[in-house]
């Protein structure tokens, strides 16, 4: 199987795939800015009920500038998934440098109140990603 750019990783019942695409139309490079929009499709795979809390994410350029980014939800959203529910969402990333990465969290929660992190497994901006399809879908 070819190494691809996108991750795909299953955390506590919840299955997080993320790819991102290069936007050339939204990019500078002239002025050092490389935009990329990323889908992330979160799945509960799980017996349980899970809501998202926040996120943390991890980004890194070309030359290992790292960037971190807390905060609650996703894109203004609180997906709560009951078992085999999915919630995708698109958003974006500029980035310094012609491609990075990105990696992190999400935090959960059960409705019984306990807590737990959701691993957001490596996925790599880079223009020659395949397209996406970007269209958010929720459940």
């Amino acid at each position: 199987m070819p190494n691809l750019p996108h991750s795909d990783q299953l955390t506590e019942g919840v299955r997080i795939h993320a790819a991102a695409q290069f936007l050339p139309q939204e990019s500078d490079p002239s002025s050092s800015r490389f935009v990329f929009a990323y889908k992330i499709t979160m799945t509960n795979e799980g017996e349980r009920t899970a809501r998202l809390l926040s996120r943390h994410w991890i980004i890194l350029d070309s030359e290992n500038r790292r960037d971190e980014v807390r905060g609650p939800g996703v894109v203004g959203e609180y997906p709560k998934l009951a078992p085999g529910e999915s919630y995708s969402y698109v958003s974006y990333c500029p980035l310094p440098t012609t491609w990075g990465t990105m990696e992190g969290t999400y935090t959960f929660e059960r409705d019984e109140g306990q807590r737990f992190q959701v691993r957001i497994g490596r996925f790599f901006l880079v223009p020659s990603a395949p397209p996406l399809t970007l269209a958010s879908t929720s459940r």
